[in-house]
């Protein structure tokens, strides 16, 4: 049963184009490999999982905007999968928002270092590092059983976030921010939140954290 949804995940167009890159990213750090370009891949990894919360916590969940096109633009980015959580189409991050994001960051690291090598190894550690957040969202919410305590606890951590209140647990790979942040509590201590699958009633009376 697993291996169907193996394969769901990487069939995915999202998926499967951001995998092709990343291996042709990572083929090329193999090529120029050294310790520099190592250490780059696993900043580029720590650097995501930053993004990943600050991204979640202060975009995605930004009081909605009134300019329609951005409203359009965060409905889908965010605020349509509050509202249908399991909704295969909307676990992914799109690639016009994604493969921009990737551009301007590796722009900003050739920048500072004008060197391809390290801005590819950097981009790579990116990549891998988002595939990973991709296939954690995945199991979140399709019908998987993680098979370690880690994993099982992470899962259930998100669907908090989801199903009781959205001002909380916004790590979907690992919760280190939200400790750091003050955005991890013992959801027995959280209020359920009447604006969880409705992003869009989201005002200026949300609940303070």
């Amino acid at each position: 049963m697993k291996g169907k949804y193996v394969k769901e995940f990487f069939i995915f167009p999202d998926v499967l184009v951001m995998s092709f890159l990343f291996f042709i990213s990572f083929g090329w750090m193999i090529y120029t490999f050294s310790i520099i370009t190592l250490l780059a891949f696993l900043l580029g990894m720590v650097g995501y999982t930053l993004n990943e919360y600050l991204t979640h916590r202060f975009i995605f969940h930004m009081k909605p905007p009134k300019n329609r096109f951005l409203l359009k633009f965060m409905k889908r980015i965010h605020y349509d999968h509050h509202s249908t959580p399991n909704d295969l189409h909307l676990l992914f991050l799109p690639l016009w928002y994604s493969l921009p994001a990737i551009a301007i960051t590796a722009v900003i690291v050739y920048l500072f270092t004008w060197s391809f090598a390290i801005t590819n190894a950097f981009s790579a550690g990116v990549m891998l590092f988002l595939l990973f957040y991709e296939w954690k969202h995945y199991v979140a919410h399709r019908p998987i059983q993680p098979v370690s305590p880690w994993g099982k606890w992470m899962k259930k951590v998100h669907l908090w976030h989801h199903y009781k209140n959205e001002n909380y647990w916004y790590g979907v790979t690992n919760p280190a921010y939200d400790f750091l942040l003050g955005t991890f509590k013992d959801q027995k201590d959280v209020e359920s939140s009447e604006t969880a699958k409705n992003l869009e009633k989201r005002g200026e009376h949300n609940m303070k954290l």
